[in-house]
């Protein structure tokens, strides 16, 4: 089974394309999904340990908690210290049973997947790009967006530039939808013969 990293920074159309490559039938795990489940359920606890008043009914507050990661990179190292294992040991659940479904690929929706060497856990990468132009109006037109908001979110990811250097593929989204979907649909045709190895690797990481 190969295994396919996803990525690209917001308003770049990963949502999109992701939703495409399911479509397609191809599995996919969506990393930031499943941090938002570990927030409602099994790392509450230790959050709320290390980051004492963030939890409300049982849950995380999100607002609460970005406000004390906010203090410092520590805490926001604390916090990853956390969160990582338990997403990277989902990922690896994930695809080792997709691999004895018999699927021959399967995708890690990953949006820091570079920040985080998480392309460790792939065979091949792709990265959604499109025009900062473009990215800015598609950001700035969401519900409660601002352009400082904007500016903050984009600071703590890698540059458009950086991705597209570091991935093996890169999908223009900076077009139509249909577009796009084309290219994915070229893609994973090309990709449905490569042979993967990251399977081997995961295994002993299990």
């Amino acid at each position: 089974m190969l295994v396919i990293g996803l990525t690209g920074g917001i308003g770049m159309g990963k949502s999109a394309a992701a939703v495409h490559f399911a479509r397609r039938g191809v599995p996919m795990f969506d990393a930031d999904a499943y941090v938002h489940r570990l927030y409602d359920g099994d790392a509450v606890a230790a959050i709320e340990a290390a980051f004492p008043g963030v939890a409300r009914e049982g849950r995380v507050d999100r607002a609460l908690l970005a406000k004390q990661v906010a203090v410092s990179p520590e805490r926001l190292r604390a916090l990853e210290a956390i969160v990582h294992p338990l997403v990277i040991k989902a990922e690896i659940d994930f695809l080792l049973a997709e691999e004895k479904k018999g699927a021959k690929l399967a995708v890690l929706d990953i949006p820091l997947l570079f920040e985080t060497g998480a392309e460790a856990r792939t065979d091949v990468t792709i990265a959604l790009s499109a025009p900062e132009a473009v990215q800015r109006a598609r950001v700035l037109a969401r519900p409660g967006m601002t352009a400082e908001k904007f500016e903050a979110l984009r600071a703590r990811q890698a540059t458009d530039a950086e991705r597209r250097a570091r991935a093996d593929y890169v999908v223009d989204s900076g077009t139509t939808l249909e577009d796009m979907y084309a290219q994915i649909d070229r893609l994973i045709e090309s990709l449905k013969t490569r042979e993967g190895r990251a399977m081997e690797r995961l295994r002993h990481q299990e």
